[in-house]
Parts: structure tokens; C-alpha cells; sequence
């Protein structure tokens, strides 16, 4: 999985490894961009730190989610979404 997927590997201690406050189990929606180009996955099982955000998958959830990633037939039959892109200015009008 990429470093800034903004996903961790969960360690079963059931606090956050980032604030210590309880973690809870849910379903994230997580970005990444792969190879320029912007894919998102839906339903992923995780635990979430109520306090700081923080989402963590266990290992084989992470090792579906690179498989995911990877499957281009799969890739090509999702649905399409469109995002706004912003370009980043200091002062906002």
C-alpha cells in the first residue's frame, strides 16, 4: 500500500496508535492515486480513532485492498465519479 494512502496496518490493541483513545470498528472510503490517476474504494473494513481520525485495516484487508488496486479489468467496469479540482492559492476570495 502507498505511504500517503492515509491507511495503517491495525495492531489488535484496540487504542489508537496515534492518540491512545478507543478505536471503533466501521467502513472508510479511502483515495489513492496510482500511476497519476485518482481511484477510490469504497466499504473498507477498518477501526477508526473516534478522537483523531485515524483509520487502520488489518493485514489481509490491506493485501485486498493492493490487489484491488492492481486489477485493471475490474478497474475499467467501476463506476465513474467526478471531483472538483481546486488550485491551491494562499488568500481565499
Amino acid at each position: 500500500m502507498e505511504a500517503n494512502s492515509g491507511i495503517h496496518m491495525m495492531d489488535n490493541s484496540g487504542e489508537c496508535h496515534v492518540c491512545g483513545e478507543r478505536i471503533e470498528e466501521k467502513y472508510v472510503k479511502q483515495a489513492f492515486w496510482i500511476k497519476g490517476k485518482l481511484i477510490v474504494i469504497e466499504r473498507i473494513p477498518a477501526v477508526v480513532c473516534s478522537q483523531c481520525g485515524e483509520k487502520v485495516v488489518k493485514a489481509d484487508i490491506g493485501q485486498s485492498i493492493v490487489a484491488l488496486l492492481g486489477n485493471v479489468k475490474r478497474q475499467r467496469r467501476a463506476r465513474r465519479m467526478t471531483v472538483p479540482v481546486i488550485r491551491f492559492a494562499r488568500e481565499v476570495a
